[in-house]
């Protein structure tokens, strides 16, 4: 017979556990307070998809970042200032063409370049996403606002724990002659995942 042990009638609040945690760590030197904050101002001002619509503005306008960003995306991100942290060892930048249609997800979790294009959005982390983006793209797509011609070849590609991803839209044709500056504005953060099109 398995003997039950009763519940202690005093459980500690969370208030309480996490204090008990943080002076845990003051004690040890280490500063959860402190790390709170940076990790909220990274967060807030810096992990943003207006770095990954700079990139993309980068790569319209000048063929040679193009073609860096293409063959070494983590390297080309960092010209312009972008940190990639230690972990994300590779980021893969997919073109975009006529022909192909690039889309990103996580089967695992719901890993991004998110230095680049930002956290992810609440669906990118849905299970329904995430198992379904694999097996039925054109589905999953249609469903999200984008319905490719059937002509349209559509990879999906699935991050790792080393390897991050940017799709990099195909430009809008009446964009020609714009400004880096105005080409970012119009790049957004579902189609540097590949659910939509400018």
């Amino acid at each position: 017979m398995v003997e039950h042990r009763p519940i202690p009638a005093t459980v500690a609040s969370v208030e309480r556990r996490v204090a008990a945690m943080e002076a845990s760590l003051e004690a040890r030197g280490l500063h959860p307070a402190e790390f709170i904050a940076n990790q909220k101002e990274l967060i807030q001002d810096h992990w943003d998809p207006s770095n990954g619509a700079r990139v993309v503005a980068r790569a319209w306008a000048d063929p040679a970042f193009r073609q860096r960003l293409l063959s070494d995306g983590r390297a080309a991100v960092m010209e312009l200032g972008i940190p990639m942290p230690a972990h994300h060892q590779h980021l893969v930048a997919l073109e975009n063409t006529p022909q192909v249609h690039n889309v990103i997800c996580c089967t695992l979790c719901s890993c991004t370049a998110f230095t680049v294009i930002g956290l992810p959005p609440d669906w990118y982390k849905d299970l329904e996403y995430r198992a379904r983006i694999v097996r039925q793209s054109r589905s999953v797509l249609k469903d999200m606002g984008l319905d490719l011609p059937a002509s349209t070849e559509i990879r999906v590609w699935d991050t790792t724990t080393d390897t991050r991803y940017i799709v990099v839209p195909l430009r809008p044709p009446e964009t020609e002659g714009w400004t880096q500056e105005r080409l970012a504005s119009i790049v957004t953060r579902d189609a540097m995942i590949g659910v939509s099109r400018l």
